[in-house]
């Protein structure tokens, strides 16, 4: 036979103390939070280390499409692991040649293959004039340099400032190996936000 509670003792239970709910449920909220930020933080490093990484150009030699003090985001991921072949137009971030502890940033003209010329400013590529609209005219020069055919494995790079980039046409091509990033997106100054073409 069960024996029943008697009636004074039905209100007794053992419910924490709206304290202690109170205590309990802020711990909780505390270790959330932390759990939360700790995932962030990791999430924020593997980006950085693989995907995505910010930096700041430095210089003119890139203008009008980067600005100088311009903040931008890098690409580290989509070469390294091949997920696409560096192509024409991109604009890549590399360690220079000649001082691997600077980087520079430029944008490919030459692919392996090809056969690079410039002749009074204008580039030839396999012996086609190259259409470059983001060279402005004001930023155009008449320099020239010989034809050169890339080999594999090598890339010739030129700034979109003709007039004040040091590029392969002074130091020559840069090895597949050096080249670790594609420029994708500028995020300062907020007037400039935006992809990069």
């Amino acid at each position: 036979m069960q024996e029943e509670v008697p009636a004074a003792d039905r209100n007794t239970t053992s419910e924490p103390t709206s304290g202690q709910a109170r205590a309990r449920s802020a711990t909780s909220a505390a270790l959330s939070w932390l759990r939360d930020l700790f995932l962030s933080v990791v999430i924020a490093i593997v980006v950085i280390l693989f995907l995505y990484q910010p930096v700041r150009v430095e210089g003119t030699s890139m203008q009008p499409t980067l600005e100088n003090e311009e903040r931008i985001f890098i690409n580290k991921f989509v070469y390294r692991f091949g997920l696409a072949d560096i192509g024409r137009g991109d604009m890549i971030v590399f360690w220079f040649p000649q001082d691997t502890s600077k980087s520079y940033i430029k944008r490919v003209i030459g692919v392996p293959g090809d056969t690079v010329e410039v002749k009074e400013g204008t580039v030839y590529i396999n012996g086609s004039p190259l259409a470059e609209s983001y060279v402005s005219p004001e930023y155009r020069d008449h320099l020239s340099k010989a034809a050169e055919v890339m080999k594999a494995d090598e890339y010739f790079v030129l700034g979109d400032h003709r007039n004040s980039s040091n590029d392969s046409r002074s130091w020559g091509t840069v090895p597949r190996s050096y080249i670790y990033g594609k420029a994708v997106f500028v995020y300062w100054p907020l007037d400039r936000l935006g992809v990069l073409h």
